[in-house]
């Protein structure tokens, strides 16, 4: 893989265009998806390998991207330590028995390897189909954000348990989130034994932090995931919405690309982080709902200002929303592939 434009771009090697993946790529604005997703649960879809890699596989083969993202989901690895987790439409993620007390948390089990084997299961399946074409990316969700789901029992606009166990209770706080990065980084490491060529991590909800809530909080269980990963030749990607803010910091943990959210100009916060960093990112999804000439427009815009610059992969600043038209995403792909520098 070590030709591949995405992983040269990932180690800021030199590329003749940006390669171009996407976020939430395999989901819901394709009919495909839903094909599947009206036969089996979401869960179902994440355990079953031969499903997992038939996700992974659609935008491959519908929208030719430079790389795949194994289908599952962030919150694997806190159902394994004991969450009673569900999937419910127009609801999301629910986990039934919330994490609240030093009991819950004592609980919760860090020896949960076996349970999550469906996920190496589905990445053989996914490399047999990938067959070489291109990297095949795992991930996992960072400490803070699956804590943030334990603790709310699903998603939350505020935080506000998670806060209070935060700044209340940091000590049950940092027992907790030390589980939970010692399953991950355990959890990536099965993702590359089995066969991934890149690893992402999200924090999805870390802008919900003050800069020192960041700091103890997320970035220092980053840091340490970072630390414990078999990563030769494997690029580790540390995405967080807030990254636009955070990403100095996120490089102190030594990823080799930092994805980058919307709300930054892109070559400022390339030429504040390490040169050996790449960066990710980082169009506003929503451009994909306008029209194609500004699509055309705006990918062209980011690309020129990053001309001259090794290290970037084109995505979104975050995933593509599900009433997204395809065919915009579609055409946002031939645009960015049929440019040169």
């Amino acid at each position: 893989m070590k030709d591949s434009l995405f992983i040269k771009a990932a180690f800021s090697e030199t590329t003749e265009r940006p390669p171009v993946w996407m976020m939430r790529q395999a989901g819901r604005f394709m009919p495909e998806y839903w094909e599947i997703k009206n036969k089996y649960s979401f869960l179902e879809m994440c355990k079953t390998p031969e499903l997992a890699a038939d996700v992974t596989m659609l935008p491959v083969d519908l929208l030719d991207i430079d790389a795949a993202i194994l289908f599952s989901d962030i919150l694997v690895t806190g159902e394994a330590m004991g969450g009673d987790l569900s999937f419910s439409q127009g609801v999301g993620p629910k986990f039934a028995n919330p994490v609240r007390t030093q009991a819950d948390v004592d609980n919760l089990s860090t020896d949960v390897l076996d349970k999550l084997q469906y996920v190496a299961d589905a990445i053989k399946v996914i490399q047999q189909r990938l067959n070489g074409k291109i990297p095949l990316i795992g991930f996992a969700g960072a400490p803070f954000t699956v804590m943030s789901y334990l603790v709310e029992g699903g998603s939350s606009k505020d935080f506000k348990l998670t806060k209070l166990i935060l700044h209340n209770e940091p000590e049950m706080a940092h027992q907790l989130l030390a589980k939970i990065a010692k399953v991950t980084a355990a959890y990536l490491n099965l993702q590359i034994e089995a066969g991934v060529n890149a690893v992402q991590i999200f924090d999805s909800w870390a802008q919900a932090l003050a800069w020192d809530d960041y700091k103890e909080f997320s970035h220092r269980y980053i840091q340490e995931i970072i630390a414990n990963l078999n990563r030769k030749d494997i690029p580790v990607i540390s995405f967080c919405k807030g990254s636009s803010v955070f990403a100095p910091l996120m490089a102190e943990a030594k990823p080799d690309v930092i994805s980058i959210d919307w709300n930054v100009d892109l070559l400022d916060i390339k030429n504040r982080l390490p040169k050996s960093i790449a960066v990710q990112g980082n169009l506003d999804p929503h451009i994909l709902y306008a029209d194609k000439k500004v699509i055309k427009e705006r990918i062209h815009r980011l690309f020129e200002r990053m001309r001259g610059q090794n290290g970037f992969i084109f995505n979104l600043g975050h995933g593509i929303m599900p009433d997204i038209p395809f065919d915009n995403v579609k055409y946002a792909v031939e645009v960015i592939k049929e440019y040169r520098y």
